[in-house]
């Protein structure tokens, strides 16, 4: 992953396309889609899936999205017990 983008706001973006086989429409099929990308209008997912919607037989059934931020501020904790050993 490029630390850049995370600096700027970029969250890692999961989405799960289902969408219809073209010789059986009756029939869905899964794919991942993993990218860093800004929430919550997600512009590199919505080229995607222009490009899907454009260029592939395939059509969306739906999309379900995950974003998750990957840099944030260090986590203090006090800790429970302290043990010496000698």
């Amino acid at each position: 992953m490029q630390l850049a983008p995370q600096l700027h706001a970029y969250r890692l973006t999961t989405a799960e396309i289902l969408y219809r086989l073209p010789d059986h429409p009756d029939l869905l099929q899964s794919y991942i889609w993993q990218e860093l990308d800004l929430a919550p209008r997600f512009p590199v997912l919505r080229k995607f899936l222009d490009f899907w919607h454009r260029e592939l037989d395939g059509k969306l059934h739906s999309v379900r999205v995950a974003s998750a931020s990957l840099i944030g501020p260090g986590e203090w904790r006090h800790p429970a017990a302290l043990m010496h050993l000698h």
